[in-house]
Parts: structure tokens; C-alpha cells; sequence
């Protein structure tokens, strides 16, 4: 059973999964995030989705893993709660690699954008429920999204 350890996110420690999504501090204007979204589907239109998601008490064992081929998937947290995300990359087969999961702790300040086809645990607060605004980008069909179950047993822990 893989245990993984539970790891402050970075820019650098989460890039290869997409990028984190920091407001500017008081005085310092706006960020645009153009560049971070991406459809790549001409059909597809951007759905923005608001969500609540539940606590989770760690360790924690997740059992499924979602992924969006065709579309980032951007999640900004509404209610400051700080969460948690599982990523992977695919492992070649259309699964993720349950060898190299990662899990961040992501304050609830920060946004995070997860880059199109990058496996991703559905997201989950470490304290109490938490309100996200979600954009992704969909046109109705199955290439929406995918869902696997995790092929074995994983444990995120502190």
C-alpha cells in the first residue's frame, strides 16, 4: 500500500501538473491567467461550475481519480479553506501513475489550475467544507471527463 506524504505545494513542486493561481497583494494591480487556460477543442465553451467540497480527515484513502483530456480545470477557493490535491501523471495506459501520486496541501488563498489530461484526486478540504468556483472547458460528450477507480490501495498521510 503506497503512503504518501502530505507536501506544501510550490510553483516549482506543482509546475509539471499545471500552475498555481496567487492574487496580487493590495496596490499591485491584477493577474491575468489567460496563458494557464486551455481548450483544446474548437466546440468546446467554458463552464463555470460552484462547487462545495468536503472535509477530509488524513490519513486519508482516496479511491478514484479524475482527468479532463481536452481542458484545464482551474479551481479558485471561495472560502479559505486550506485543501488538498492528489495528482499523478498517466502511466501510458489512459491511468495514472499510482508510482509517482503526489498530494499537496494548497492554502486557501491560492488558486490552483491543472493543466488538460493530468490525473487529479476530486478536490478536498482539510478543515471545514469549502466553496471553489471551477472553470473548465466542455462541449457535452464524454471527453469531458474521465473517472478510474485506483488500482490499489494509497494512504495520504502527514
Amino acid at each position: 500500500m503506497p503512503a504518501i506524504r502530505l507536501e506544501d505545494v510550490s510553483r516549482d513542486a506543482f509546475a509539471a501538473y499545471g500552475d498555481l493561481l496567487i492574487a496580487p497583494q493590495p496596490g499591485s494591480g491584477r493577474v491575468d491567467i489567460v496563458e494557464a487556460l486551455e481548450n483544446l477543442r474548437p466546440a468546446a465553451r467554458p463552464r463555470l461550475t460552484l462547487m462545495v467540497a468536503e472535509p477530509r480527515k488524513l490519513p486519508f484513502r482516496p479511491v478514484e481519480m479524475e482527468r479532463h483530456v481536452h481542458s484545464s480545470q482551474a479551481f479558485l477557493p471561495l472560502s479559505g479553506a486550506d485543501y488538498l490535491v492528489m495528482v499523478a501523471l498517466g502511466a501510458g495506459d489512459d491511468r495514472p501513475d499510482v508510482t509517482r501520486l503526489r498530494a499537496f496541501k494548497v492554502p486557501g488563498d491560492v488558486g490552483i489550475n491543472y493543466r488538460p489530461n493530468v490525473w487529479h484526486h476530486p478536490i478536498a478540504t482539510l478543515g471545514g467544507p469549502g466553496r471553489f468556483a471551477v472553470w473548465t472547458f466542455v462541449d457535452g460528450t464524454k471527453e469531458d471527463e474521465e473517472f478510474v477507480s485506483l488500482s490499489e490501495t494509497v494512504t495520504i498521510g502527514l
